[in-house]
């Protein structure tokens, strides 16, 4: 079926653009552009032709579910779509509403005239995928609204309201009425008063010091495009839309290319596709019923809670806050009044929008004031004990439906749903310090986690804005299980001879937003320490974290105590190497009988990057997580992973499997490693030796259940048919 349709009102050919949800410029719609064109051209009747989308989206460019298909690069191109547009003797209108971006601000370049409507948002955001507009963008655009005026639009990749583009080159007419009904009056007159067909391509860029401009804009540009090459990339295509239209369209193609093979764009468009593929799940299809979310609660006003509840709060959902003492419900109150007021300062949020959202809050000292909340989420202390009480009160209180959550970063939510008689409403929901502007958000399924209350919490996640990926059971989850071999192997670097201060500088320079102790400073290290003594006493042969526990054993619980893996001074957030730390880590190499050799920076980063990877290619063996892209994401929206390396099972796929393979058996050989960690995941040397991906395991289906789901049944299998009539076929194939 066209995604395309026509149909004529009067003299005026009218081509709908409907492929939804926003009108990707798909094989099918890209066909359906041209065959109503050429139709057009054919009928002597028709004298005009509007292209018009639907209220939502003129177009939103290309299709992504066409990416890395053979359908994207079929023909008609959107080249060829342009192509005919600028080659029709009739005069074509583009109707913009809603989005008009990337490849559909290009399809409209294409037109003759653009009218639009209020609301309608312009953009050519290519960049955010390490990209620049390859569709002649950067050479028509620059044309209709100046060189400045272009480029910052490709380099920033921001929409721009229609509104902005009134009096412009860029729309010939603003329409404030029926969209259709304007674009459909604007054609007939354009026809009575026999206006040029305007090509852009035949218009000249304009500007008093090109030369100069450019200059500036390649030093303004390269000091905020960091690692990432597309913004300097968009510098060079505008520049060349000052030569002849063909000749810089030809470069405009170059880069495009260039830019495709980079490992950054590579990275950005596994971040783009990876954020979509972690809200489905295989077993619980779109569709599946999703519970009302009305009303929220959560019970602790600490840090973490009070940032849990400023999510709801910013969407518009009423929040009961519970605490056991006033003292403690006063301070946590206090903190969210005070983040936004700091907001309002900040110009970011005005005055009136921070009494709305401070008048959805209610705090209580009461757990029967939470039981008409349709979800309750959990942030006390991570301890099983606290974690029974607070469950088994919800289960008294809580009206039937209501989803109950837990915050737990690491501890086991079977067990916690045990404590309660509904473990189908029982949900982890682990959320990122702050948890206010932090976009992660795991979603731990338990073995009795309903379906619809997974899919509640995909789409609830959705409205507060968050990356969310869901993960099976196990301790620490994703992201904390594999931080856990991150930070021990931190650990034996510094018994081996390197400093905190050389490790994190070492992870810094590589792109980590921070190293892993001055992470551990920040986010303080008294929760990590309560959690290794847990391991102590539930494994006890395990290797000890000595230097850390030393530090913990000292009161050095990071910034918030002003000394940690570094010493703090007031007010200053600088963190500034400490004599006391070198000392304890001596004394601890002493005793150990260690003598300390030097480490590259080279080794700090392979082994820290590495242990994350095949720890990840563990999680994915056990079904704990279902793709290597949802590993990435947890990585690149929680813990400051470098966006232009797309994560680690993506960096070792760059790496090549072979490499980390090899590295990892390596390692296994260090005495004072952990030998037996080191030991090449089963996945990770399945892949390598296939000379295979984790991008190709993810294709491939990715892991095959995840704690608490079941695989999806395959159809069955057809009758098989004769003997005969299969020999015959395959004779018939082998012939073809």
């Amino acid at each position: 079926m066209s995604t395309a349709h026509y149909a004529v009102n009067g003299a005026t050919a009218v081509i709908t653009l409907d492929n939804p949800p926003v009108n990707g410029l798909g094989l099918e719609l890209r066909s359906g552009i041209v065959a109503g064109l050429d139709r057009a051209a054919a009928d002597p009747k028709v004298k005009a032709v509007v292209l018009i989308g639907t209220p939502r989206a003129f177009s939103g460019g290309a299709d992504i579910r066409e990416f890395n298909t053979p359908k994207m690069t079929a023909e008609p191109n959107l080249h060829n779509v342009i192509r005919a547009l600028e080659a029709m003797r009739k005069p074509v209108v583009a109707a913009i509403s809603g989005n008009c971006m990337g490849g559909g601000l290009e399809l409209a370049l294409g037109c003759h005239f653009r009218i639009a409507g209020p609301g309608a948002q312009i953009g050519l955001p290519e960049v955010k995928l390490g990209l620049l507009p390859g569709a002649g963008g950067t050479q028509r655009l620059p044309r209709l609204v100046g060189l400045e005026h272009a480029l910052n639009m490709i380099v920033s990749g921001a929409p721009v309201p229609s509104e902005m583009f009134k009096g412009t080159p860029l729309l010939d007419d603003f329409v404030t009425g029926d969209l259709l009904e304007g674009a459909l009056a604007f054609a007939q007159k354009a026809v009575a008063d026999k206006r040029p067909l305007k090509r852009v391509r035949d218009l000249k860029v304009r500007h008093a010091n090109v030369e100069g401009y450019i200059h500036f804009a390649r030093t303004s540009v390269g000091a905020m495009a960091g690692p990432f090459p597309a913004p300097l990339k968009c510098v060079e295509a505008v520049n060349a839309a000052t030569l002849p239209f063909e000749q810089g369209l030809a470069r405009e193609r170059e880069q495009f290319a260039e830019l495709v093979m980079t490992p950054e764009s590579r990275a950005l468009r596994h971040a783009f596709f990876g954020e979509r593929a972690a809200s489905k799940l295989p077993d619980v299809p779109e569709g599946t019923p999703t519970r009302p979310i009305r009303k929220a609660a959560v019970i602790g006003a600490g840090t973490m809670g009070g940032g849990i509840a400023m999510n709801f709060l910013n969407a518009g959902i009423p929040v009961t806050v519970l605490e056991t003492k006033q003292e403690a419900l006063d301070k946590g109150l206090g903190i969210i009044r005070k983040n936004y007021e700091s907001t309002v300062k900040k110009g970011k949020l005005k005055p009136e929008k921070m009494a709305e959202r401070m008048k959805l809050l209610t705090p209580t000292l009461k757990y029967e004031d939470l039981g008409d909340a349709d979800i309750v989420i959990e942030a006390v202390f991570e301890d099983m004990a606290v974690k029974k009480a607070v469950f088994e009160k919800l289960d008294q209180v809580m009206k039937k439906g209501a989803i109950l959550a837990t915050n737990t970063s690491t501890l086991d939510v079977d067990q916690i749903a045990a404590f309660t008689r509904r473990p189908a409403d029982v949900v982890g929901t682990h959320f990122f310090s702050p948890a206010n502007v932090m976009r992660l958000l795991e979603i731990v399924r338990g073995k009795k986690t309903a379906k619809d209350v997974l899919a509640t919490t995909l789409a609830l996640a959705k409205t507060i804005r968050k990356v969310a990926v869901v993960s099976g059971v196990c301790d620490g989850f994703i992201g904390n299980r594999m931080i856990h071999q991150y930070g021990r192997e931190s650990q034996v670097l510094i018994m081996e001879g390197a400093l905190p201060q050389q490790v994190d500088k070492a992870m810094e320079k590589w792109g980590m937003a921070m190293g892993p102790f001055r992470m551990g400073d920040l986010a303080g290290l008294a929760v990590g320490w309560y959690i290794r003594k847990r391991h102590y006493a539930e494994h006890p042969g395990m290797p000890r974290a000595v230097v850390a526990d030393r530090i913990c054993e000292l009161g050095r619980f990071g910034q918030k105590t002003g000394k940690g893996w570094y010493a703090y001074k007031a007010g200053d957030r600088t963190a500034y190497p400490d004599a006391e730390v070198d000392t304890i880590i001596d004394q601890a190499r002493k005793a150990a009988g260690i003598t300390p050799r030097k480490l590259t920076d080279e080794e700090i980063v392979e082994r820290l990057v590495f242990a994350l990877v095949n720890e990840g290619a563990r999680i994915l063996e056990e079904g704990i997580a279902l793709r290597a892209s949802d590993v990435d994401m947890v990585y690149l929206n929680g813990y400051g992973f470098p966006l232009h390396r797309g994560g680690p099972m993506l960096y070792a796929d760059s790496a090549g499997l072979y490499h980390v393979v090899r590295r990892c058996e390596q390692f296994a050989s260090n005495p004072l490693t952990d030998r037996e960690f080191w030991q090449p995941a089963k996945l990770l040397a399945q892949l390598a030796a296939g000379g295979k991906s984790f991008a190709a395991f993810d294709a491939a289906g990715g892991a095959v259940k995840q704690a608490g789901a079941k695989p999806v049944k395959a159809k069955p299998k057809a009758k098989p048919k004769p003997k005969a009539q299969s020999k015959a076929k395959s004779r018939s194939r082998a012939a073809a």
